[in-house]
């Protein structure tokens, strides 16, 4: 056999790299379609699964349990493509942030975070990008400052999971949370999205549970409500930030698309259909959203919702505005929400050492290199330790 037959073009033509199948890309249930083609026995789907998403196999030829003849099938007729890894920066809090080039050149960030020591020792959590860039033009955010390039494939979101895993596969530690908040809206890569989490959802791979997943919006109402047809178990958490459509309007260009009222409609039957409590992430911003009146106004509009209330310490960018709150008025906000009889927390400050809000090293990166030079890389090499 030479190059990747008509037969399998045809039967993947979304899911190619380099004109061979990526089989990074496919659902198992897809995989057994295509090991089918090759006239393989569907166990063989079994085996690729798990030479993937358990062992983290990077080449065929890893793959030992496979016969000789048919791993060499799959390097004339399949794509194994990996990301590549910028040296990580390991936070003093306890977080690093990762700085990945895709095969475009094309840099997105990920960030591994120990948070969940009180579920078991060595559980990780995980932030991923779902785009090149972002599109929503928040202002207080690094991710979209310098616009959006693409989606990411299915693929490009699991792999960051694979990645780290990999690394701190010698540890013992393992990836027990994915949290779709890093670079990008993921509901405007909605189709990407979705198959990226079945294929961290399944059983005979990853493994990850869907009640372990989550997905932060901005607010884009008609996904939320498709998301709420598939009626999967995710943790759903939206960006609010303010609680008056003049002021968010201002913060959150996508205000002006979808108004507050139309947006909080939206996760009240996203509520209904999941059964999940709604996140509320709200940035704090001196003088601009933290008064005693914006957290009365909050407690009344999310009434009737099961929510969390998380408020976020802003992480500075480049803004000639807006400062970050005081503790004292955060504080002062989080005690008044709760009066209001809203479960409200505070994120726990991990990364603030080294740029962690979404978007500060990717952007730090692109300017780093504007001049053309060119970016170190470190090829991820299946099982290296970190």
């Amino acid at each position: 056999m030479s190059g990747c037959p008509e037969e399998l073009v045809r039967s993947f033509p979304d899911r190619l790299h380099g004109g061979k199948v990526n089989l990074k890309e496919l659902l198992p249930s897809e995989l057994e379609a295509f090991v089918r083609l090759l006239g393989e026995s569907p166990y063989r789907a079994r085996q690729l699964v798990r030479w993937l998403y358990v062992r983290r196999a990077g080449s065929f030829a890893e793959m030992t349990d496979l016969s000789r003849a048919f791993r060499q099938v799959l390097e004339e007729v399949a794509a194994l493509p990996t990301l590549h890894l910028a040296s990580p920066e390991e936070s003093l809090q306890d977080t690093t942030k990762f700085l990945f080039t895709l095969p475009d050149g094309n840099p997105i960030e990920s960030v591994r975070m120990r948070y969940l020591e009180h579920l078991g020792p060595g559980r990780l959590a995980v932030c991923l990008s779902s785009q090149v860039g972002c599109a929503m033009g928040c202002e207080f955010c690094a991710s979209g400052k310098s616009g959006l390039l693409r989606n990411l494939q299915a693929w490009e979101m699991v792999d960051q999971v694979l990645a780290i895993q990999r690394l701190v596969d010698p540890r013992g530690e393992r990836v027990a949370n994915v949290v779709f908040m890093g670079i990008g809206e993921p509901l405007h890569n909605f189709r990407n999205l979705l198959r990226a989490i079945r294929i961290l959802n399944h059983g005979d791979g990853l493994g990850i549970g869907m009640r372990h997943i989550a997905i932060s919006t901005s607010g884009v109402v008609p996904a939320i409500r498709r998301l709420a047809e598939k009626r999967l178990p995710l943790k759903l958490a939206v960006s609010l930030h303010a609680t008056r459509d003049d002021l968010r309007d201002r913060l959150m260009p996508v205000n002006r698309r979808w108004k507050i009222q139309e947006l909080l409609a939206a996760c009240r039957d996203y509520q209904a259909a999941t059964g999940r409590r709604m996140t509320f992430e709200y940035v704090m911003l001196e003088g601009v959203n933290d008064s005693l009146e914006e957290a009365d106004r909050l407690v009344e509009l999310l009434g009737g919702i099961r929510s969390l209330v998380n408020l976020i310490p802003w992480n500075p960018v480049d803004h000639p505005f807006f400062r970050r709150s005081s503790k004292s008025r955060v504080q002062a906000f989080q005690d008044r929400v709760q009066q209001g009889g809203l479960r409200c927390t505070v994120r726990r400050e991990k990364g603030s050492d080294i740029d962690a809000a979404c978007g500060q090293l990717r952007l730090r990166e692109i300017h780093r290199h504007a001049d053309g030079s060119p970016r170190t890389e470190v090829p991820l090499a299946p099982g290296a330790g970190g």
